[in-house]
């Protein structure tokens, strides 16, 4: 059974990571392509914790591409510092979701960097399709 949490519109979700030596490039700092990676780890985490996780998406044939990803980068991490990456579900349409992340270094919660990605619900033929209310619960106040 899974264990469902709260998930609320502007509520941050919380899920921390090592920085595997793979995520480095040659400078020893974590590749900026990383990051869009951390805030999928996050997203996914925060869907499965209101009980949406992508295995219900695929299970009710239902896709949910990302349009739209932007990150903003404060600081540096490297191999095998610790990272909190925070997400929230920022807002919802009738047909789109946007995730807020923020990204931090652990212990002294040094901020690596901010970002969003925005995402169309759509069926397998890739036709936009609307959130029932059911799904729009799910996500904004589970």
């Amino acid at each position: 059974m899974e264990n469902r949490q709260s998930v609320e519109l502007g509520a941050w979700h919380e899920e921390k990571l090592r920085v595997r030596y793979e995520e480095t490039d040659t400078m020893g700092v974590v590749y900026y392509a990383k990051y869009l990676v951390w805030m999928e780890v996050g997203r996914v985490s925060l869907l499965r914790s209101a009980g949406f996780g992508y295995r219900e998406w695929v299970r009710r044939d239902l896709e949910f591409p990302v349009v739209q990803a932007h990150a903003d980068y404060k600081a540096s991490a490297r191999f095998d510092d610790q990272v909190l990456v925070k997400t929230k579900v920022a807002s919802i349409g009738n047909s789109s979701i946007r995730f807020e992340n923020e990204m931090y270094r652990l212990p002294d919660m040094t901020l690596l960097a901010t970002g969003h990605t925005v995402h169309v619900l759509t069926n397998k033929k890739g036709e936009k399709i609307l959130f029932t209310p059911e799904m729009k619960e799910k996500l904004t106040s589970a």
